[in-house]
């Protein structure tokens, strides 16, 4: 992060050099570091076993927690933290609001692999995420921008209107190229040099690759920001109190409401980081195209990138520590998912 912000401050043109490299509204340098560190995690994920999964009770209870989280909590949480600590900025709050309704696609991947949680699981939930994110985007920018101000007397921005290929398009990149490559690769491989050789060599050494994507993307995306982020450390500073807040109280709560229901760790920490992540790439994408590359908008989706990275990687090591440090129930519930159902 540090490197990343020297280069953009003190190396002339990286931003424009960034900006001339794009997909649509999509950096080019960026996507390739998502997709790197997407890559590795979709090999290792174990598709034979989602019928399996699919079949078991709690698995869905688990899954409806998922969507009260990530589509009622997590954008009501947002809201309000965005008009308690910005209720003078009306364009910086209404970025972070837009970060706050782009639920996780991409980088909560890594972050649950690192803390070891269930790959798997968490592949499903970010898919029903993306399903979701693609038919509720729209109108929720439109509801919480713009309705819901309104209701308390609030004056409203400028109309949001968010199309759904946007949307799509993010989903495609970010989810469904690592998604298909995973599949293609896992398949292949352990057809030709058959499963023993590709979970204790290949996986391995693919998730070393992963490491190098999260360190990459970190980079770019600190050095395509430094400039801004450095002439706007005032700004950096305000939106940086409610996603910094987001953040936590989305993942501790997440975390010990779950524990103390006796849900596996594996489980419990897959679902605290997909509550508490966000697709900061279609934040970013939605903001630009809605208000300009160069508004406030845009600036606080780009903030909400720079600190979710972070503050998540911090929580990653929090996880860890709890995962040893704390008593994990074994007891049969309801809401208490199996090894067997996981396995």
């Amino acid at each position: 992060m540090v490197i990343g912000v020297l280069i953009g401050y003190y190396v002339p043109g990286v931003q424009h050099s960034f900006e001339t490299v794009q997909f649509g509204s999509v950096s080019v340098p960026i996507a390739i570091g998502l997709l790197l560190m997407m890559y590795p995690i979709m090999v290792d994920v174990k598709y034979e076993k989602l019928y399996k999964i699919l079949v078991s009770k709690p698995i869905w209870i688990q899954i409806a927690i998922s969507i009260l989280i990530n589509f009622v909590i997590g954008p009501i949480v947002m809201t309000a933290l965005a008009w308690a600590t910005l209720p003078d900025h009306a364009e910086f709050r209404a970025g972070v609001v837009m970060i706050g309704l782009a639920r996780c696609i991409a980088m909560v991947l890594i972050w649950i692999h690192l803390a070891h949680g269930d790959d798997t699981f968490g592949a499903m939930l970010v898919a029903i995420n993306s399903l979701l994110q693609i038919a509720l985007y729209s109108p929720y920018a439109v509801l919480f921008i713009n309705i819901i101000p309104s209701w308390f007397g609030a004056e409203t921005q400028m109309t949001v209107h968010v199309e759904i290929w946007p949307v799509a398009q993010s989903v495609l990149i970010y989810l469904g190229i690592p998604l298909l490559a995973g599949l293609a690769t896992r398949y292949t491989l352990i057809h030709f040099k058959g499963r023993p050789w590709f979970e204790d060599k290949f996986v391995p050494f693919m998730s070393h690759l992963a490491l190098i994507g999260l360190i990459y993307t970190i980079t770019i995306m600190f050095a395509n920001q430094g400039h801004q982020i450095i002439e706007n450390i005032g700004s950096v500073f305000r939106v940086a109190v409610p996603l910094a807040v987001y953040f936590c109280i989305m993942f501790f709560a997440t975390f010990f409401a779950l524990k103390a229901l006796g849900v596996p760790y594996e489980i419990v920490i897959t679902q605290a980081f997909t509550g508490s992540s966000n697709n900061f790439e279609l934040a970013i994408a939605v903001t630009v195209g809605t208000y300009g590359i160069r508004s406030a908008q845009a600036l606080s989706a780009t903030v909400g990138a720079l600190i979710e990275v972070p503050v998540l990687l911090a929580l990653t090591y929090v996880a860890m520590l709890f995962r040893r440090k704390l008593n994990w129930s074994t007891r049969s519930s309801l809401m208490t998912i199996n090894k067997k159902d996981i396995n």
